[in-house]
Order: C-alpha cells, then structure tokens, then sequence
C-alpha cells in the first residue's frame, strides 16, 4: 500500500509539473496577465489533488495511478484543448521515437493475426529473420521458450525486438513440416521504410508509395526518383500518398522541394506563441517538369497534406482522390521527465495560397471528428482562395482533390474472402506444391484450384460471386502468392498495378501535362505585365 501511495504521489506531482509547463508556454508573449492568475491555477491544482485523494481512497476497486493520470487526467486536460495534444506514456512515447527516426531493432518481419494464430506476414529481405529463412506463412508458436496462444500481435511484436545483438529463439510451425521448427536469430537494426513501394509502372513512368514522413524520407524519397532516372528519362509520376498520416514537418518540406521550382512556397506556420515561419523550396526540382499525378484519400493527413496542397497550390500536378482528413494543426514534442513526453499544438498550417488546412473541431466530440466526416465534402462555409493559375481552391477542411475518386467499399463476398483468410490460406499452400516465376498468371486452372480451397475450408461462395468478382480475384490471388514466393514487395507490385486508382491516375499524366504547362504560361504572362508597368 505504501508502494502504491508513493506511485500516486510521484505521478501526481508529474501532472502538476505538466501543469505548470503548461502555463508557462501559454503565459509566453501574452500582453495582458490577470494579477490573480497563479492564483486560480494554484487552487485548481490543489482541487485536483483532494479530489484524486478521494478517489484513491474511497472508489470501489484499487485505482491504478497509470490509469488515472497518464491515461485519464493527462488526455482529458489535452483533449479539451484540441484533438491533437497529446501526452505520451514511456511506451508510447518509445514508438513515437521509433517512428520518427525510421528504425527499430529485431530481426525484421512482419506479424499478424491468421486463423486464431500470430503468423509471419513476410520477413523483410536482407533481415535476420530473412536470412534465417523464416517464410510467410509460419506460425510463431513461442519466442523464447513463451507460448503465443493467448498472445495479440503487439505483444509478440513486443518480444521480437530489443537491443541490437542479442538473441531471440523463435519456434515455428510450418506447412509440410510435421514438428516445429527452432530458429536462433540475432537482433539487428531494422530501417523502417517510410517509401516503402516504388517501381516503373509502365515505361518511363513511375509509381511511388509514401506511408509516413520521418528522419529518412526525403532521402528514401530522393533514391527512388534516383533509380527511376537510372533506368532512363522519368516522363511521369504517380506519388500514392494515400493512407499516410502525416510525421515531420522538415521532412515532408523536404519532399515537396523536389517537385516545385526553387524558391516556390511550400507551406507557413504561426501560433500566438510563434512568430509566422515560411518554408520555400531551397533546391527545387532542376527543370524536371514531368507530370505528377497525387493520390490522396480521407486518410492522408498532417505533412502529407502540406505536400499535396503545395503541389496543387502551385499548379503542379493533379490532386486524384477524396478530401484529405485536415490536420494542420503543428504539434511541438516536449520531452518530459520518466520518458514521457508532450505533444502541443503549438501553431496550424497554411499552404502557399494561403488556406488553412485544419478541420472545424469545435462543438464536436472526438469520435465524430476522426469517423463521422459527413459535411467533408460540402464547400459552403470554407474559405476560398486560388492557386498560381488563378484555379479556385478550398481551405478549413483539408485539400479537396482536382479530380474526385471514391474508394471502393467493398461487397459483401469480398468481406467473406478477406474474413476467412482465404487468399493467405491459398497462396500458402500453392506455392508449397508449385513452382511460381515472375511471369505467373492467375489462368483458368488456378481458379479452379482457389474454388477447391475455398470448398475445403467451408467458405460460402456461388459462381455468381465469383463472375462479379473476377478481376478482384485475380488481383488478390496473384498479390498473395507473389508475396509468399518473392516477398511483401513485389505482392505490393501487384495490387498497385490493379489498383482502380493508380489506373486512373495514369491516365490523368496528360492532363496533369496540360495543368502545369498552362500554369506556367499564365504565371510568366503576369510577371512579363508588372515589369512593363
């Protein structure tokens, strides 16, 4: 009890240091201080702590200090403020971290649930677990003499990793093999690929993936047009931003610089308590005016939103998808003491034409504001400004794409194939009985053999389903044994070159020809008229 007492008076006067932080950084720059505001601070402070008192007293079951403070008091206080103040407990904070400089440590694979088991999704090449020769498709039965029955996917994750060099044993069950399999493998640093796809989709044209902005990125993102050009002239791009959440503001400006002219704007910050910061283009893109086509969807958030609206702003290239989630609120991390950490909004965003790119988040309750977006679409009330052509745009609710694409929802069928596992539960045994090269087509005799997995493992279909369905198939028959037998990236190839999107996209390179070439006409006819003023 007395342990648990100096856990709750150590967390207590943790949440009144992040108190006091906290008036400090707000106190900053403001010209007029009520002469009784320490005083109300203090008195709330205290109110809080006769009121934890009582709580760890009196309520009906042991309070958990954790509970309360780092997963209670602390985003509570945050959240009322604005969805995006954050508090980051020692665990989470460490992923943050982990997430920013795009690496961890362990032996380099992918886990996720399959049939009630943790499974190997792929191994990464040239990991540990890659040069061990674990496969897609194993089953991880223990990692240290620990049994993963009752275990999710985090926690065997979790016990994956550690510090660079150290052991871990990991027992699998594999297909074919009638015992487990014992595997020792050595711990190593990881990269965490932040472009994490990227190829010639057709000749001269190239396809590139981003999945999140950290301390690598513009390099990753640099090397992959590197290897485009290597491979000849690049005539075009698709940059596939969807699903990406945002992550360092440097980073993502780094980003953009690579496809605007030097000295273009990219993006401006202020805040009440920061002065109004613009970032340009330092490099530019050297006259490599290709087309570029963005994917964008209502899950590309935060610096992936600076990149796009930059890119639209200034006419570069062509926005395709739906409006983005309208995060543009900068977050500064503060380190805090026990490992923990704060992130404060502490300014919002501005693209180069001058729109805010945050979403209305008063009067709304957090779930609504990350999963009911039903007005996104509607322009009515937002602000409205032009890009260097003079095209309208819309700010207070994230970029609205040039050319609309809805993702496609899938059916009811898809959802059963996907639920029950049915392309992994195939590929893994095709490939175990078949000799795959890269020129695999899924023909006719592979789908007789996928409806056969499909009647062996009691998944309802009808030929119908399958008709209605067929492309779909194909693509997620092929996606999956091309990541059992070659690796996560080529299947990632695979379901890129089918995607509707992409498809879409590829076709819309001449108009984003034509958008950007008018662009600079019409912005070299202006600067030509004010110099004969």
């Amino acid at each position: 009890m007395a342990r648990s007492s100096q856990r709750s008076s150590i967390l207590i006067i943790a949440f009144l240091a992040l108190c006091g932080v906290l008036g400090m950084l707000f106190a900053q720059k403001t010209t007029v201080v009520p002469h009784d505001s320490d005083s109300d601070v203090n008195d709330s402070l205290k109110q809080f702590t006769q009121v934890y008192d009582i709580v760890e007293q009196n309520y009906a079951e042991p309070v958990s200090p954790d509970k309360a403070i780092y997963n209670g008091a602390i985003p509570g206080m945050l959240h009322v403020l604005d969805p995006h103040s954050n508090f980051f407990d020692p665990k989470s904070y460490s992923l943050l971290r982990e997430d920013q400089r795009g690496k961890y440590y362990g032996v380099g694979m992918t886990v996720g649930p399959r049939n009630n088991k943790v499974i190997v999704i792929a191994p990464f090449v040239g990991t540990p677990a890659y040069r061990a020769g674990i496969h897609p498709g194993d089953i991880i039965v223990a990692v240290d003499g620990k049994p993963t029955d009752n275990m999710n996917t985090g926690d065997v994750a979790d016990l994956l990793k550690g510090p660079k060099g150290t052991t871990v044993h990991i027992t699998i069950l594999r297909e074919g093999n009638d015992k487990p399999l014992e595997f020792t493998v050595v711990r190593d640093e990881i990269p965490r690929y932040s472009v994490d796809l990227h190829f010639l989709i057709r000749p001269g044209i190239g396809y590139m993936h981003v999945s999140g902005f950290n301390e690598t990125t513009e390099k990753e993102v640099q090397d992959a047009l590197d290897s485009f050009n290597q491979q000849g002239e690049l005539k075009g791009l698709i940059l596939d931003l969807r699903q990406n959440p945002g992550g360092l503001l440097n980073e993502g400006v780094g980003v953009a610089d690579k496809f605007l002219h030097k000295g273009q704007l990219i993006v401006s910050h202020h805040g009440r308590s920061s002065p109004e910061r613009r970032y340009t283009a330092a490099h530019g893109n050297g006259g490599h005016d290709y087309p570029l086509v963005v994917l964008v969807n209502r899950g590309t958030a935060s610096a992936a939103e600076i990149v796009a609206g930059a890119i639209q702003d200034h006419d570069r290239g062509l926005i395709l998808g739906e409006v983005t989630f309208g995060k543009g609120l900068v977050q500064t991390v503060y380190p805090l003491s026990n490992d923990t950490g704060l992130a404060l909004t502490t300014a919002k965003y501005y693209t180069p034409s001058g729109r805010l790119i945050q979403r209305d988040y008063s009067n709304v309750s957090l779930y609504d504001y990350y999963f009911d977006r039903e007005d996104i679409n509607n322009n009515a009330n937002k602000e409205v400004k032009l890009t260097d052509s003079g095209r309208t745009v819309y700010g207070g609710g994230g970029i609205t794409p040039d050319v609309k694409f809805d993702a496609q929802k899938s059916n009811r069928f898809q959802d059963s194939l996907l639920q029950h596992y049915a392309f992994f539960n195939f590929a893994k045994h095709y490939v175990t009985n078949h000799k795959i090269t890269k020129n695999f087509e899924v023909d006719d005799n592979v789908l007789q053999d996928f409806r056969k997995s499909l009647e062996a493992d009691n998944v309802p279909f009808t030929e119908a389903d399958l008709v209605q369905n067929n492309e779909w198939v194909r693509s997620n028959i092929k996606s999956e044994i091309f990541v059992d037998a070659f690796g996560q990236e080529e299947g990632l190839k695979v379901k890129a070159e089918s995607d509707p999107e992409v498809v879409k996209g590829l076709d819309l390179l001449p108009q984003a020809r034509a958008l950007a070439e008018n662009a600079r006409k019409i912005v070299a006819e202006r600067n030509s008229a004010n110099i004969n003023r």
